[in-house]
């Protein structure tokens, strides 16, 4: 589909977008920390492995407090990163190279330093007085309701001038923004269009569920253990025992999405969000999305949850999601900026990784690679005394934080820092199991797990079908994950997520094998048998 200036609006749609994480990307000026320039001289390298678009996280001006997700400024670069020229720059080398460019939108909360949050700190009758969320005490002076902070603890601060409390779904430091007021609503749409005016083709959106709080500020209830999940906290944070009914997921959101909705497509931009919910999360993703008036895409978190993805469970995730809502549009990705890498968190082999990237490229959805998944990085183990990430500190040593998917990006071999820094340190080590995995040493190397991963995105492209082609008849044998992908073409896809050797038959009709390069198993009277870790993808004559 074409809009009316002759863009493709469609673009989002089973694109493969590749996150980067600034800070650990690419250091242009030796001083340890990534930045733009270094973003914009390693471009051509997210090209070469076959992505269609990057999100950046967040550079925005900042104190720093949870690396950029506390912004103090909207439409600037903190001069850590660079300048809104370096920011150009990225946007017009990315473009040269055939790259959308997506940046991460925070509008749930912004920094303490924010000027917004200054002003409205002051007194309860100034020009942003309702700008964030605050509220009076309990008679006894306690916290107005029962809600829990992301990061531990109640989700209430105190501030002495106003005499009230604020609300932070995550640090103290990063009050909530009230959606509720409106010219709080037309402030964030107004960011938007900053952006897509300097040339950005859409946004991902951070904690997209969070932008409105109940506005009556009920307590949430309690949630029984059985139910509990810490794919979104973890096990020892009491965020995990309220379904979190009031403080998120408001009915209200809605609206506002179909408002920043119609800001992206004069611009034929997509948005990317972030579904932050432990119970709901393909469902909200379902209400999101669907309808073709709101966000074009989510991710919910099923598959960046502790729990390895097995085929049992990615049949029931495809079932929920067509009960939801059989027109959204998900966007997996099975680590990020905020998880475990899921090479450690699901103990995988070399082979079983290969088996999982191929099978996310053959998913119906878009999808969100991380810097370094390529590569096959492993979770870094970071001492104590290196970590800088907050919240790792907070629950040391049950839970490390999230530093070690956060380390910088393995280029080489042959310096201290890998070809990411000329600094004597970085801002975060690289440690040595990742040494050996740099983008030099596996480029060229046919069974290596970058060139496995150029070798599925390639495949993607080349299959339509794969990108936006329907996705029917799923199907878990308790190890072997299958379904059909109908588009100008039908295939039948199927993945042992197992060591253990399989067979599998295929639907009626006459089928031929694709896949030989990427060692995909052949088809032999409609059946084929899949080694452990072995697919098979075949095309229906």
């Amino acid at each position: 589909m074409q809009d009316a200036f002759g863009k493709d609006a469609d673009w989002w749609r089973g694109a493969v977008i590749y996150q980067i994480y600034p800070r650990s990307f690419q250091d242009s000026n030796g001083d340890g920390i990534g930045d733009l320039a270094g973003i914009a001289d390693r471009l051509p390298h997210i090209a070469a492995v076959g992505a269609d678009a990057i999100w950046i996280s967040p550079f925005f001006t900042s104190p720093m407090k949870d690396f950029g997700y506390d912004v103090s400024d909207y439409c600037n670069v903190d001069p850590m990163f660079g300048t809104l020229a370096d920011f150009d720059r990225v946007v017009n080398t990315a473009h040269g190279l055939g790259l959308k460019v997506m940046i991460d939108l925070v509008l749930s909360h912004t920094a303490d330093t924010h000027p917004w949050f200054a002003q409205s700190r002051q007194n309860r009758s100034n020009d942003k007085s309702e700008w964030y969320v605050w509220a009076d005490p309990k008679p006894d002076g306690t916290p107005p309701n029962n809600w829990l902070s992301v990061f531990g603890g109640s989700a209430w601060a105190w501030d002495a001038r106003r005499e009230q409390y604020y609300l932070h779904n995550f640090l103290t430091s990063q009050p909530d923004l009230n959606l509720h007021h409106a010219p709080v609503q037309d402030a964030l749409l107004d960011v938007a269009r900053f952006w897509l005016e300097r040339g950005v083709n859409g946004f991902r959106l951070d904690t997209i569920n969070f932008y409105f709080a109940d506005k009556y500020l009920r307590d949430n209830p309690s949630l029984p253990p059985e139910l509990r999940n810490d794919s979104i906290a973890p096990s020892v944070n009491p965020y995990n025992h309220q379904l979190h009914l009031f403080s998120k997921n408001q009915p209200e959101n809605l609206e506002f999405l179909r408002k920043f909705r119609a800001v992206l497509d004069p611009y034929a931009a997509a948005a990317v969000g972030e579904v932050g919910d432990a119970q709901r999360g393909l469902e909200i993703m379902a209400e999101y999305t669907s309808g073709g008036d709101k966000v074009q895409m989510c991710y919910p978190f099923e598959m960046l949850q502790p729990a390895r993805l097995t085929a049992d469970l990615a049949a029931t995730t495809f079932d929920r999601l067509a009960k939801a809502a059989p027109d959204a549009w998900p966007c997996w990705s099975y680590s990020n900026h905020d998880t475990v890498r899921h090479i450690t968190r699901w103990g995988l082999s070399d082979a079983a990784a290969k088996t999982y990237a191929l099978m996310l490229m053959c998913l119906r959805g878009s999808v969100c690679l991380y810097q370094g998944e390529e590569l096959g990085l492993p979770e870094a183990d970071i001492a104590y005394a290196d970590l800088q990430d907050p919240y790792g500190i907070q629950f040391w040593p049950e839970f490390k934080g999230r530093d070690g998917c956060r380390t910088p990006m393995i280029w080489a071999t042959d310096n201290a820092l890998c070809g990411f820094s000329t600094a004597r340190k970085a801002w975060l080590p690289v440690t040595a199991p990742h040494r050996a995995l740099s983008v030099a040493a596996q480029t060229g190397q046919g069974a290596s797990m970058l060139e496995h991963y150029r070798a599925s995105l390639g495949f993607r492209r080349q299959h339509a079908t794969l990108r936006d082609g329907e996705m029917t008849q799923w199907h878990s044998d308790g190890q072997c994950f299958s379904f059909l992908r109908r588009g100008d073409e039908t295939l039948f896809c199927a993945f042992n997520l197992s060591d253990t050797d399989t067979t599998v038959t295929l639907p009626a009709g006459t089928w031929t094998a694709l896949a030989e390069t990427l060692h995909g198993a052949a088809v032999t009277d409609g059946v084929a048998r899949l080694s452990g870790w072995g697919f098979v993808i075949a095309k229906r004559s």
